[in-house]
């Protein structure tokens, strides 16, 4: 009987050691999330994958909207749209759109002549304003946040008035307007800048405010 217990012993033996064998040479369980704190402290499992970070849609970068910028000499008119900041003085700061009469109409101060000016000349004109009864040092910047409209008329699919954007040409202009009419004629324009109107190549840059003319052809 002896003997037969110790045999029964030995394979019990036997067996426990091949089953602890097993689970240490078989697959690792996926760990669930530590706390937070833990985390912090130990990081998360290698082999853990949470099903939130699975299912989680692609993150998408949003871009903050940038204001049009021309260079430091564009002079300002009607329909241009700007975003002016007084420091410190959130009543004052806003969007202000230049009107007809080619002012933009501020708190406090009223209408401040803005056509023919750039940018910084009128920056300076309403922080003299300002200064003057309102506030001891004021800080005022102005920058276009959009520009006045285009137009381009003639032998285009759809002439009309459109919105400018910096670096338009008059190739890009017509492309907006929907391209050449089969009438048009495609190797010159009339360009209207400032009162100044003359013919250009497809090429020529063009302004806010600009007239672009697409003539007919003869033949």
């Amino acid at each position: 009987m002896r003997g037969v217990r110790a045999q029964l012993a030995s394979a019990s033996l036997l067996a426990a050691l091949a089953l602890a064998g097993c689970m240490q040479t078989g697959d690792q369980v996926a760990m669930g999330p530590r706390g937070d704190l833990d985390a912090m402290a130990y990081g998360q499992p290698a082999n853990y994958t949470s099903a939130r970070n699975a299912y989680a849609a692609t993150p998408v970068a949003y871009a903050a909207p940038v204001a049009a910028r021309h260079d430091a000499s564009y002079h300002l008119d009607a329909g241009d749209r700007l975003r002016v900041v007084v420091f410190g003085q959130e009543g004052l700061t806003n969007t202000y759109a230049i009107d007809a009469g080619g002012a933009i109409t501020m708190p406090l101060i009223g209408a401040v002549p803005a056509r023919g000016r750039t940018p910084a000349g009128l920056a300076t004109e309403i922080a003299a304003k300002l200064r003057n009864g309102y506030i001891r040092e004021p800080s005022v910047a102005v920058e276009v946040e959009a520009y006045r409209p285009f137009f381009i008329l003639g032998e285009v699919a759809a002439p009309g008035q459109y919105p400018y954007v910096p670096n338009m040409s008059v190739e890009s202009a017509v492309a907006i307007a929907g391209g050449f009419s089969p009438r048009a004629r495609r190797d010159s324009v009339t360009l209207t800048h400032n009162a100044d109107r003359v013919i250009v190549p497809l090429g020529t840059p063009i302004g806010p405010g600009d007239t672009v003319l697409v003539g007919e052809r003869w033949f």
